[in-house]
């Protein structure tokens, strides 16, 4: 299998403060893994997912391999996974396939797609997964968060939607969302249909909130979890 991204949530119920502390640690033992080309470490919202309030037992590892087996043999034998699922009560992995995908994070775009090519009918039944991501402007934070409500409220009523939450680097600041859809024809009704999606998408347009953002669609190619108590 060539490229693929992963998304590994690890929940905690112990051990929540060493988990917290890794975001700033662990990050600089990956910068020379084989096949990694692309990596961040993040912490989760509370509430429905998208919240100001953060999620303490919840932390997502977000990676771009050059191939499924290399995330399989860093996940296998590397320290930092090992003691994270030491630790951590369950593990969830995401295993996805980028199809489309637009804007930058960190300066670049990380999720390779083939000719940048949008979903098409042979990904149509498929489950679809969307991320996006975006660096807040910080004369916009207030306006921003104020909105965030209507944006839960949006996602939570859609049709098709299975899984959602918030996920982010530096918070207030460097925000990003993950959700999960039974086929990418629910996305695009979400998209393009949902009257308070709309509202969402004119308002960003309007306001000018994002100094850098990205929006891109997966396919899901696995989606597993472990007990790891």
């Amino acid at each position: 299998m060539s490229e693929v991204t992963t998304l590994t949530f690890f929940t905690f119920k112990q051990h929540k403060f060493w988990a917290f502390k890794q975001m700033g640690l662990a990050g600089t033992k990956l910068k020379t893994v084989e096949g990694l080309q692309f990596f961040k470490f993040l912490g989760t919202g509370g509430g429905e997912g998208f919240s100001l309030t953060p999620d303490f037992s919840t932390y997502a590892f977000l990676g771009v391999w050059s191939s499924l087996s290399h995330y399989k043999k860093c996940l296998k034998e590397h320290p930092v996974f090992l003691h994270y699922m030491e630790k951590a009560s369950c593990q969830r992995d995401l295993v996805l396939n980028a199809v489309h995908s637009h804007g930058k994070w960190s300066g670049s775009n990380p999720f390779k797609t083939e000719e940048n090519s949008k979903p098409t009918d042979h990904h149509s039944k498929k489950k679809a997964v969307v991320i996006t991501r975006a660096t807040l402007r910080w004369n916009r934070l207030r306006s921003f968060w104020k909105a965030v409500p209507l944006a839960s409220q949006a996602i939570s009523a859609a049709k098709g939607v299975s899984f959602f939450k918030g996920i982010g680097e530096v918070p207030f600041i460097q925000q990003a969302t993950v959700s999960i859809w039974e086929s990418f024809d629910a996305v695009n009704t979400f998209a393009y249909k949902g009257k308070q999606h709309a509202q969402i998408v004119k308002e960003t347009r309007q306001k000018n909130w994002y100094k850098e953002d990205l929006f891109s669609r997966f396919y899901l190619i696995s989606d597993t979890t472990k007990n790891l108590e």
